[in-house]
């Protein structure tokens, strides 16, 4: 299995820079959400899946600007849909240890999170589904 490099069409420079920048503002969100890059929510589990999804946003920005796009989309499919979880379940019916925000659906930086998660969302499965069809010009060649 191979991954797609930039030479192949649906890994665009725009699509691959926008998902980028979408993958580093959903980092940022939480980085400020959280208080901070050394800082940790509790409980202590919210904390390390923030630190997750910062870390893996960053390596899914940087994998898709390097033209690793089907692991790269992979990994961004991921930093949109784990924090729209945690979105809907903290605040419909709680998470364990963790009631803060349940019924705080209306919350400004929450709000503006989901819209960027959703916008990558829209933006990288389909490219992901698209990295997984055979590349006609390939001729069994592999590719990096």
């Amino acid at each position: 299995m191979s991954h797609r490099t930039a030479t192949v069409p649906e890994a665009t420079w725009v699509a691959r820079w926008a998902g980028s920048l979408l993958c580093l503002v959903v980092a940022g969100i939480h980085v400020v959400d959280q208080g901070g890059i050394t800082a940790t929510r509790d409980p202590s589990y919210i904390g390390i899946a923030y630190h997750v999804l910062e870390i893996a946003a960053v390596v899914a920005a940087v994998l898709l600007l390097l033209g690793l796009v089907r692991l790269g989309w992979l990994l961004a499919v991921g930093v949109a849909l784990g924090p729209l979880v945690g979105y809907i379940l903290s605040r419909g019916p709680g998470l364990p240890d963790y009631s803060d925000d349940v019924g705080n659906w209306t919350e400004p930086l929450g709000l503006v999170s989901l819209a960027v998660e959703g916008a990558l969302l829209l933006l990288s499965v389909p490219l992901f589904v698209r990295s997984l069809r055979p590349d006609p010009g390939a001729s069994g060649s592999i590719r990096d």
